[in-house]
C-alpha cells in the first residue's frame, strides 16, 4: 500500500471500545457507592454508579439515558473527558487497587444508543416562549436541550455548515469521529429543535433581530481563531492555523502537503496536541512541539501528552519563536527561536517565561500555531460587556444585556468556568435553567 493510501487509515478511531463481556466484568466492579464521589467529580453529575449498574442487567437503554439526561454530549465526553482528572480520579478504588473504567463505560452504552438509534427523550409541553441559541457547539446545544424539555421553542444559529462546534470540528476524528457528535446533535433536532447552519450573527442577522424575535438569548459563541504570532515571517507559505488544520482532517479530502516533512507546532494546549498528531498522521518525517514553558507548565492533558509521544511528536521546552524564516518563493525554510528560563510566578501562579539572550535555528517546511484562541470582538460592538474578551455574566449567567445569556468558551477566563467540553456543557444546562426561571418569575409577575 502506498504511504499516501495508508493516511485515511489513521485517523480512523484509536481507542478500541469494550466488548460486552469486557463492559459486564467491568461493571460489576463498581461498589455502587452510595455518596458516590465519581458523581461529585463529574461537572454534569452523571449519576454514575446507576448508569453503570444499568449495564451489568442489559439496560442499556436505560443507562444511555441515564447519561445523557445528566450530559447531552455525554458521547461525545466518554471519548475526551479528562477522565482520571474527574470521575476515574474520584474513584475509591483507586485506594485498592485501579478505578473503574468509567469513561469507558459512558461509552460502551451511549455507543449502544447510537447502533440501534434509541431515541432517548420527548419534548416538553410547549409553553408559549421562545429561544435563540446563538452557536451550536457543546454549550449551545445543552442549552437548546434543556430548554427544548422545559417547553421552550428553540432555534439554533450555527455559522458552520454543520452543528457540534468543537466536538464536529475542532478535536481530531481518531479521538472524537464527527458521527458522534452528529448523532447528539440529532438528538437534539429530536425534540423539535430547529437549527440553522450556515448563519452568522453579525453577518447574516444582527443580535438585535435575534432580541426581538425571541423572549431570551443564549450566546454560546465559543472562541475564535488562533491569533498571530506577531513575529516577522509567519505570512510566508506554509504557517498553519491549528484548528483550521484540524477541521480540515474533518470536513474535507485529508490535506497532502505535509508527507515527508518536518514541521514545528507552536504551543502546549490541547489543540496544539491535535495540531501535532494529525500532522504526523498526515505523513509528516518529524513533528516538534516548541513551547516557552516547560512540561509542568504545559496545558494539554497528561493522556494527550502520551498520545502524542507515542505518536513519535518530539518536544522542546523553554522554546519561543522570534521569526520565520522563507526562501525566495516565499515558502518557509526554518523558525529562529529564543532560548528561554522562567522567573518567578506572576499573577496567574504561572511562571513567567523570559529570554536569556541564546538564540538557535530549526529547520522546519511548515509551522503550526497553537498559541490559544482569540475572542469575538463584535459582542462589545453589540454592547455586551466583556473583560479581556470574555463576556462578563451575573450569578445567573446573564450578560449585561437584560434577556441575554451566555455560556461555553465564551465565558472562559478572568475567573469563570474551566476549559472543558463536559463544563460547557453543564454551563449550557444552567443557562437554560437560569432562562426558564426568569421568564417564570417575569410570568407570575404579570399574571399577579
Amino acid at each position: 500500500m502506498e504511504r499516501s493510501e495508508s493516511i485515511p487509515l489513521n485517523f480512523q478511531e484509536v481507542e478500541p471500545p469494550l466488548s460486552t463481556q469486557e463492559a459486564t466484568d467491568e461493571a460489576t466492579r463498581c461498589l455502587y457507592c452510595y455518596d458516590a464521589p465519581c458523581i461529585t467529580a463529574c461537572p454534569t453529575g452523571i449519576d454514575i454508579p446507576s448508569f453503570i449498574q444499568k449495564i451489568t442487567t442489559n439496560n442499556l437503554t436505560g443507562s444511555a439515558r441515564t447519561i445523557m439526561e445528566a450530559n447531552p454530549i455525554g458521547a461525545s465526553c466518554a471519548r475526551v473527558c479528562p477522565t482520571e482528572e474527574l470521575c476515574e480520579g474520584a474513584c475509591v478504588l483507586n485506594q485498592t487497587s485501579k478505578p473503574i473504567m468509567i469513561g469507558k463505560l459512558q461509552r460502551y452504552a451511549t455507543d449502544w444508543a447510537i447502533q440501534n438509534e434509541k431515541p432517548l427523550f420527548t419534548a416538553g409541553k410547549r409553553n408559549g416562549q421562545k429561544v435563540a441559541v446563538v452557536g451550536g457547539g457543546p454549550a449551545g446545544l445543552s442549552a437548546a436541550r434543556e430548554l427544548a424539555l422545559l417547553g421552550y421553542a428553540v432555534t439554533v444559529y450555527e455559522a458552520e455548515t454543520e452543528a457540534g462546534g468543537l466536538d464536529t470540528y475542532g478535536i481530531v476524528s481518531f479521538r472524537l469521529p464527527k458521527r458522534i457528535s452528529l448523532w447528539e446533535v440529532e438528538q437534539v433536532k429530536s425534540l423539535g429543535v430547529s437549527i440553522q447552519t450556515n448563519t452568522r450573527i453579525g453577518v447574516d442577522l444582527s443580535l438585535a433581530e435575534l432580541q426581538q424575535s425571541f423572549d431570551a438569548v443564549v450566546l454560546a459563541v465559543g472562541m475564535a481563531n488562533v491569533p498571530p504570532l506577531g513575529i516577522p515571517g509567519e505570512e510566508l507559505h506554509g504557517v498553519y492555523d491549528a484548528i483550521d488544520l484540524v477541521k480540515a482532517t474533518k470536513s474535507t479530502t485529508l490535506p497532502q502537503q505535509f508527507q515527508g516533512k518536518r514541521g514545528v507546532v507552536i504551543g502546549a494546549g490541547n489543540t496544539a496536541i491535535d495540531g501535532a498528531t494529525c500532522a504526523v498522521r498526515l505523513g509528516a518525517e518529524n513533528v516538534k512541539v516548541l513551547y516557552r514553558r516547560t512540561e509542568a507548565e504545559m496545558t494539554a492533558y497528561q493522556f494527550e501528552y502520551e498520545f502524542a509521544k507515542q505518536d513519535s511528536v518530539e518536544f522542546r521546552w523553554l522554546v519561543s519563536p522570534i521569526a520565520v524564516l522563507g526562501d525566495e518563493k516565499g515558502r518557509v525554510t526554518a523558525l529562529k527561536c529564543a532560548e528561554m528560563a522562567l522567573a518567578e510566578a506572576d499573577e496567574s501562579g504561572r511562571r513567567t517565561p523570559i529570554p536569556t539572550g541564546a538564540t538557535f535555528v530549526i529547520k522546519t517546511d511548515f509551522i503550526i500555531k497553537a498559541i490559544g484562541q482569540a475572542r469575538h470582538r463584535w459582542l462589545d460592538d453589540v454592547g455586551i460587556a466583556t473583560h479581556n474578551g470574555v463576556i462578563s455574566i451575573d450569578h445567573h449567567y446573564e450578560t449585561s444585556v437584560k434577556g441575554v445569556f451566555a455560556c461555553g468558551d465564551a465565558i472562559f477566563g478572568q475567573g469563570q468556568g474551566e476549559a472543558m467540553v463536559v463544563a460547557a456543557a453543564e454551563q449550557g444546562k444552567q443557562a437554560a435553567y437560569a432562562i426558564d426561571k426568569k421568564r417564570r418569575s417575569q410570568r407570575a409577575e404579570t399574571s399577579a
